[in-house]
């Protein structure tokens, strides 16, 4: 993307705070500027601090990004260049997860920063650093030092063209076609006529369980506090390779990871046209969240459908769904059921987002479908699951109160999980308040989260909590203790070394 030099220049610092790059990072040679041309190169405003994440060893970074901090380094800047850094080094492939997650995490990552204290705003970005020094050295043993290469500029479409060209690629699995048309298409398009495209393919298939549509979904939300205009290519790139991941499962049969989304947009059509205005129920939410214990994809599709043309709200169904997916949680606490929650975490944002009537009815239909899903991939995983229900958990209160009460749920985390679950809804219910209980969730992830999933998870459930309805969210918070950080967990050594590096 080009621009005159001083519309760039306002652009970036009205999107930074008024904070550019220049004269705060040491001045750069010819010689050192000059990039590999197999590499893309990235706004020229930011490309120095990504070189810097790049280049430095993983052992120093925090202190280096540190002194930069204290030299007047914005935090948008150190999140825009973590995130573009994660983009151009690390390939999400051959499936859209593991060393990816460097990528994955960031929004995440800036979302636990939002709510954070200020004294503690700091910590989870500089966990994304060290996260994406272990990504860049997986990428280099795993990938042969994959890196995002310069967009084929002579096949990029004209900007008349881009938009169909993307859906043309996109239907055809054609990754290639799809690289140079979405590379056009976001030159002159807006971030919501390019998301409405993205929206319709980004969940169409579960391979990956799911992460195709969390980088949809964190893509936009992250380049929304860093800048679209600015950072879109390299990011839209990097995430339509990521949708074009077949894993070696043929896209164009019928495969039971594609049939349900084709059969979803047949009976996305058969929904009535007033669905948004129908009422909310919990005795149907009850009842939809059995079905989802045993249903079929598309057996829980036509449940959905079959509520809504009853003249109930999209709520209730969305309500079945977050409880559905936090009793995976419950029965079995691990990869593929914590990601039943990003998912739905995920896909309830592009509904949101998504300006497209159909869209949405189709997007709602595939949360449903990929909870069924992720229920058959425990089963296919053969992990033990129990018959724990999340409408039956039991509140106990907490023997202490107050504060205590608190550091008494988290510290039977993860020892008894149950037995935190029951406090959790026992502390609700005299303390209708969650902030407090939700503020130690998230400290004890900056203190001892050493996973991506720390973040992406704590992330999404303590943001989805308000996304359910009142009679949900004290028994939806309750299933999160399942995989949130205990007071028991060994600390990782990042706080200090962040705290010693912002040292001033």
């Amino acid at each position: 993307m080009s621009h005159p030099t001083d519309r760039r220049h306002f652009l970036c610092t009205a999107a930074l705070g008024g904070l550019g790059l220049a004269g705060k990072l040491p001045l750069v040679s010819a010689d050192d500027a000059r990039l590999d041309p197999k590499v893309v190169r990235l706004d020229s405003e930011i490309e120095p601090l990504v070189r810097l994440i790049e280049e430095t060893p993983r052992e120093r970074l925090l202190e280096e990004v540190g002194g930069r901090v204290k030299k007047g380094l914005s935090y948008r800047e150190a999140l825009a260049a973590l995130f573009l850094a994660g983009v151009r080094n690390v390939e999400p492939r051959p499936s859209v997860g593991f060393k990816f997650h460097a990528v994955l995490a960031v929004n995440a990552a800036h979302l636990a920063s939002l709510a954070s204290p200020d004294a503690e705003r700091w910590l989870p970005i500089f966990w994304g650093l060290d996260n994406f020094k272990s990504a860049q050295a997986a990428n280099i043993k795993d990938r042969a030092g994959w890196r995002m290469p310069p967009v084929k500029e002579s096949s990029v479409p004209p900007a008349r063209k881009a938009r169909q060209a993307l859906v043309d690629a996109l239907e055809k699995w054609d990754a290639e076609a799809a690289d140079v048309a979405v590379a056009g298409l976001v030159r002159t398009a807006g971030a919501d006529e390019v998301s409405e495209v993205l929206w319709k393919y980004a969940p169409r298939d579960f391979r990956s369980i799911g992460h195709k549509i969390i980088f949809a979904a964190n893509a936009r939300r992250t380049l929304g506090a860093i800048g679209w205009q600015q950072h879109a290519e390299p990011v839209l790139r990097s995430l339509v390779y990521a949708m074009m991941a077949t894993e070696n499962k043929n896209p164009t049969g019928d495969n039971p990871v594609d049939r349900p989304g084709r059969v979803n947009r047949e009976l996305a059509k058969t929904i009535r046209a007033e669905w948004l205005d129908g009422k909310a129920d919990p005795a149907a939410s009850l009842e939809l969240l059995a079905a989802f214990r045993q249903a079929t994809p598309d057996e829980a599709s036509k449940a959905c459908v079959a509520l809504l043309n009853q003249s109930l709200s999209p709520q209730t169904i969305w309500d079945a769904i977050f409880g559905g997916a936090g009793e995976l949680l419950m029965r079995r606490p691990g990869i593929v059921s914590l990601h039943a929650l990003t998912t739905a975490n995920a896909i309830r944002f592009a509904y949101e987002t998504s300006a497209d009537d159909e869209t949405r009815r189709w997007l709602l239909l595939q949360a449903a479908t990929f909870l069924t899903l992720f229920r058959g991939e425990l089963a296919a995983r053969k992990e033990k699951t129990d018959e724990s229900r999340i409408d039956t958990l039991e509140p106990l209160m907490p023997k202490e109160t107050g504060v205590k009460a608190i550091d008494e749920i988290f510290a039977d985390v993860p020892k008894n999980n149950t037995t935190a679950a029951r406090k959790v809804l026992g502390y609700l219910k005299t303390n209708p308040d969650p902030r407090p209980l939700t503020d130690a969730a998230r400290r004890l992830v900056f203190q001892k989260g050493k996973d991506a999933h720390d973040y992406k998870f704590s992330s999404a459930v303590l943001e989805d909590y308000a996304h359910v309805s009142p009679e949900w969210r004290d028994r939806f918070l309750a299933a999160s203790v399942f995989w949130l950080k205990g007071a028991g967990d060994a600390d990782t050594s990042l706080v200090g070394r962040t705290r010693e590096a912002l040292k001033g």
